[in-house]
């Protein structure tokens, strides 16, 4: 008579068997797999270059766009009087004239203070200014005290202050000029 050994025995052999047999290495690949592998892997790495640099012209093209509409809005204003606190074209202040061209282009929800734009801005080289990036002025004190929208060919438009209206003006202005503090911008 034949003995079988007890069937946790059986088990505990069949998994030690395959065990060993999934912990092998994989054979290896033929030069042919490798090139074929390497060129997968270089296309799919350009498509990806490919995917990313598109996306990228598109969100340029979409801030190109928004630019433009903070531009277009700001200067629709040029006459509206200023009015503290104000955000709407029955009247502005400066950092009112902002909120709203902003907000005009798709970008609403910022603060309605300047030095709070100027904190939520990226600061950027006055040789690298775009229209719709926001120029800060101290006007004597620390922080930025106003702020105005640059529309290009060094000018900005503005809501300078009580009994004046939007307008757009020279940066380099000898007033401006030695109040500008720093160029910011909100659209990437």
């Amino acid at each position: 008579m034949r003995l079988r050994p007890p069937r946790a025995l059986l088990v505990a052999a069949l998994l030690a068997a395959l065990g060993s047999a999934c912990a092998s290495p994989p054979p290896p690949a033929s030069r042919v797999g490798d090139a074929d592998a390497l060129a997968n892997a270089q296309a799919n790495a350009q498509a990806n270059a490919q995917a990313q640099a598109k996306a990228k012209t598109q969100a340029n093209a979409q801030a190109d766009t928004a630019r433009t509409r903070v531009v277009q809005t700001a200067t629709a204003q040029i006459g509206t009087p200023y009015r503290y606190g104000g955000s709407n074209p029955s009247g502005f202040d400066c950092s009112g004239l902002v909120i709203y061209s902003y907000a005009k282009a798709g970008l609403g929800g910022l603060p309605h203070s300047a030095a709070q734009l100027d904190a939520l801005s990226r600061e950027v080289p006055l040789d690298r200014i775009e229209p719709g990036d926001l120029l800060f002025f101290d006007l004597g004190s620390r922080k930025a005290r106003h702020v105005g929208i640059y529309v290009g060919d060094r000018t900005f438009v503005h809501a300078p202050s009580r009994g004046k209206a939007v307008e757009r003006v020279r940066f380099d202005h000898v007033y401006w000029s030695r109040q500008l503090r720093r160029a910011g911008r909100l659209l990437e």
